[in-house]
């Protein structure tokens, strides 16, 4: 490490970094965990009570996020440090916020599936028929947000660790291979709302 990332990032401490990396795995393991039992169990929510507003807030945390990886990585790029630091904790909140309030909602709301204009939770040789291709590229894009968002959640935490525990080396190599997935994931998350807008 360089005398000036010391001054930005201060002395390395790898012992933090160890603890939070055991976090970091254990954070995935739950989160993964609700998110596949998230399909099988539903809530039942009071009479009058839905949480059907909460799609497009997911929508606006994602391009939040979007907005500010990028800010992050400008800013980065203009040895801006600090900025770069700020963007990265508006994105992390903003993640942090999306993936509680997602669990909330696929907890206690039947799922909406693209092409279901009767919105019965079922798809007819006929709805899919009538969505035709668009079905086939919004699932294309549906499954490589989930499954990037998924791949993708551990080692977004520990670049975040690395760059928190300012392990410079392993924060700057890992962030090149995540920052791009991450970028991808929280630009797909509100284009998947788009396009399933009309069957909310």
């Amino acid at each position: 490490m360089s005398n000036i990332d010391n001054e930005f990032y201060g002395v390395e401490n790898k012992a933090l970094g160890k603890k939070l990396t055991i976090l970091v795995w254990i954070i995935t393991g739950a989160v993964l965990f609700l998110v596949c039992l998230m399909r099988e169990v539903k809530i039942e929510l009071p009479k009058g009570v839905s949480f059907n507003f909460l799609p497009p807030l997911h929508a606006i945390l994602n391009a939040t996020a979007a907005c500010s990886l990028a800010m992050a990585i400008i800013s980065i790029k203009k040895k801006q440090i600090i900025n770069h630091q700020r963007w990265i904790y508006v994105a992390m909140g903003c993640s942090f916020v999306f993936l509680l309030s997602y669990v909330v909602y696929h907890f206690t709301t039947p799922e909406t599936l693209y092409g279901d204009l009767d919105k019965n939770g079922l798809i007819s040789d006929e709805e899919k028929e009538s969505s035709g291709v668009s079905r086939i590229i919004y699932l294309a894009i549906l499954l490589s947000h989930i499954l990037l968002a998924a791949v993708s959640l551990p080692f977004i935490l520990l670049t975040f660790v690395y760059g928190f525990t300012n392990q410079v080396t392993k924060h700057r190599k890992m962030a090149k291979k995540v920052f791009p997935v991450w970028l991808y994931v929280a630009i797909t998350g509100p284009i998947v709302y788009l396009l399933l807008q009309p069957y909310y």
